[in-house]
Parts: structure tokens; C-alpha cells; sequence
């Protein structure tokens, strides 16, 4: 210890020699070391921080992920095709290799940085137990019924797998059956989903965000959200997810958030997409579709407050914009899908 208080002490009195004999040269103008300083460079102001980095309060680095992505849980992934679930999901974002559901080996480049699993909250997980032939749900005979077709194969499947999307999108008018709403079944795909999350959540290196998608499509009219939760599992179970069995009016779904947030204090933020396929209602400008009457200031608080960002673009098309919008933008026609809404109606000028 004495050698290195020796030794620092003559290290730093050099270094003082030094510097004291260089700036005596700097305050003359002159060479210092491989610089040349002159008399006005000293009449330059000097910088506030040397460091462009002081003081930066802001985060800097990009990390990148998914907010939108379905698994076996959700009733049109699976009725398509889809095994793979959200373990399996939460797996692959974490740059692991899975076997996709068309039995490929696949892995990423680089792993995300994070990943929400949102699947739609409609008879979540139902589709598995529909195909399973679950002997619960086989006393009702249209999901009997469903599960025969679906489990028959080709042109059948794919018919049935189009008349249960329909059926709880709202699109033909039937009721949905009761067994596949049943609170001890939803909850208990529920509670399996957030643990599976809490599971692969690794803070400082992965983030798996619990979610879900509310999937409003009255008469078509596409005003999906993804919900995503700022909580792990021991929050996000206390309240089942919102569901269009309740309403297809967003601004109840900002009230079950409001009071997701009340009794569990928790946090959670919506995100809209798809307003290409609403048929004018995603983004109303003068009327609340709902009521008939004038926007008003409440609405667009509390829009603001729960949706502060918008997912623009998705397999279903982009909705950043449109030509008719934006007719001197060359990318205004990227990706655009302007047929109709997700029902048979189809687009005028004034729904874009």
C-alpha cells in the first residue's frame, strides 16, 4: 500500500508539471501537443458539459419485439392450423428453435427484447378443447357440431372454422354457446397464460409482457384492441379479460380498464389497429358512433389516456395513411387494403 501511494503521488505530480506548463503555453495560443491552439480559440465559450451524453434523462436504445401475435389459444389461429402455444411463442422470441406448426424448424436471427402474446379474449383457449372433443363442451350440440367438422378436415374445417370466427365476431347474428364462456374455464386458460408469461419474464433481458385482444367486430366493423398489462399474473388474474360478450363499444372496454386499474393497481394501456378495415368508425370525426351525438372533450381525454399509441400496420394492411389522404406521399399506397370492412360492406372515400 505505501509502494502504491509513493508511486501515484509522483504520477500525479508529473502529470501536474505537465499540464501547468501546457496550459501555460495554451493561454499564449501555441502548440500543445498535436494541437495548435490560437488566442481567439480561447475566446470561445466552453460548452456547458463536455459530454454529450451529461444529462441525457432519455433512453437511447431501440429494443424490439412484438405487440400482436396469436397461438394456439386464439379461436382463428387454431381453427387455421396453429399447435404452437404461448410457451412455445415466448420460446421462439427468445431466440430458441421451434418446430412450426407445419412441422419446420425455425429459429431468429437475434432474439426480441420482448414479446406480447395477445391472444383474442372471445372463448380464449376454447378452440383447443373444441378440437380436443372436451367432454364438458360436447354437451352442447353446435360445439358438437363444430367439433365434428373441424376435426373432419379440408373444405368441411375450413367452413366450420369460418362459422365460429363469424359467430363470436358477431358477423351471423347467432348466440354464442354458453359452455365456452363459462367463468371457471375462462379463468382457468386465464391463469395458465399468466404464469406461462411470469415464466419466461427475465428482467434486463427479456420482458413477456401479458396481453390480450378484445376483438369488437359488429356488423364487420373491425375496432380490434390489444391490451397490454404493465403486471405480472398475480395482478392480471384477479380480472378476467373484456370480452365482446359484454359490449362492442370501446369506450366500455376504457371502463373495464379504468377499473382493472382501481381494484388491482395495476396498470394497462390499449392499442388500436385496423382502422382500414372500420369502415370510417375506428377514427370518428365529428360523431360518437355509438351515440349519435357529438364528439366531445371526455371522449377524447379518455382516448387519449387509454390508447396513446396506434399499431399501424399488419397483415390485414397498413393505416398510417392513403392517397386519397395524402396525394403527393409516393408511400401513401404501401401495403393499402381499402376493399371494405370485414363484413360485405364495402368502402366509400368518406371511410378512409
Amino acid at each position: 500500500m505505501k509502494f502504491f501511494l509513493t508511486t501515484s503521488t509522483a504520477i500525479v505530480s508529473a502529470a501536474f508539471i505537465t499540464s501547468s506548463s501546457h496550459a501555460q503555453e495554451a493561454a499564449q495560443g501555441g502548440q500543445v501537443g498535436e494541437m495548435t491552439i490560437s488566442v481567439d480559440d480561447m475566446r470561445e465559450p466552453a460548452p456547458a458539459d463536455f459530454s454529450p451524453y451529461a444529462g441525457r434523462d432519455f433512453p437511447t436504445r431501440p429494443l424490439w419485439g412484438d405487440t400482436h401475435l396469436h397461438t394456439s389459444n386464439s379461436l382463428d389461429a387454431r381453427g387455421f392450423g396453429v399447435i404452437l402455444s404461448p410457451d412455445d411463442a415466448y420460446r421462439f422470441a427468445r431466440g430458441e428453435e421451434v418446430t412450426t406448426s407445419h412441422g419446420l424448424r425455425v429459429k431468429l436471427s437475434r432474439p426480441l427484447d420482448w414479446l406480447v402474446v395477445s391472444d383474442h379474449s372471445d372463448a380464449m383457449g376454447a378452440m383447443n378443447e373444441i378440437i380436443a372433443g372436451n367432454s364438458t363442451l360436447m354437451r352442447d350440440a353446435t360445439l358438437r357440431d363444430w367439433s365434428e367438422r373441424l376435426n373432419a378436415g379440408g373444405d368441411v374445417a375450413l367452413g366450420a372454422t369460418m362459422e365460429v370466427i363469424e359467430t363470436f365476431a358477431g358477423i351471423t347474428g347467432e348466440a354464442l354457446p354458453e359452455a365456452v364462456a363459462d367463468r371457471r374455464f375462462v379463468q382457468s386458460v386465464w391463469d395458465e397464460f399468466t404464469q406461462t408469461a411470469d415464466h419466461h419474464n427475465d428482467p434486463g433481458t427479456f420482458t413477456a409482457f401479458i396481453g390480450y385482444e378484445w376483438t369488437s367486430t359488429e356488423a364487420g366493423n373491425n375496432l380490434h384492441r390489444n391490451v397490454i398489462y404493465r403486471d405480472n399474473a398475480i395482478r392480471a388474474r384477479q380480472v378476467l379479460p373484456f370480452t365482446t360478450a359484454e359490449t362492442f363499444n370501446p369506450e366500455r372496454l376504457w371502463d373495464w380498464m379504468e377499473t382493472y386499474e382501481l381494484e388491482t393497481g395495476g396498470r394497462v394501456l390499449a392499442l388500436a389497429h385496423n382502422g382500414n378495415v372500420s369502415n370510417g368508425l375506428m377514427f370518428p370525426v365529428e360523431t360518437n358512433p355509438e351515440t349519435g351525438e357529438p364528439l366531445t372533450e371526455d371522449y377524447a381525454e379518455r382516448r387519449a389516456k387509454w390508447e396513446p399509441m396506434y399499431e399501424i400496420t399488419q397483415i390485414k394492411g397498413d393505416g398510417e395513411t392513403h392517397p386519397f389522404l395524402s396525394p403527393n406521399d409516393e408511400f401513401a399506397d404501401y401495403e393499402t387494403w381499402d376493399k371494405s370492412n370485414l363484413g360485405p360492406t364495402p368502402k366509400e372515400d368518406w371511410m378512409l
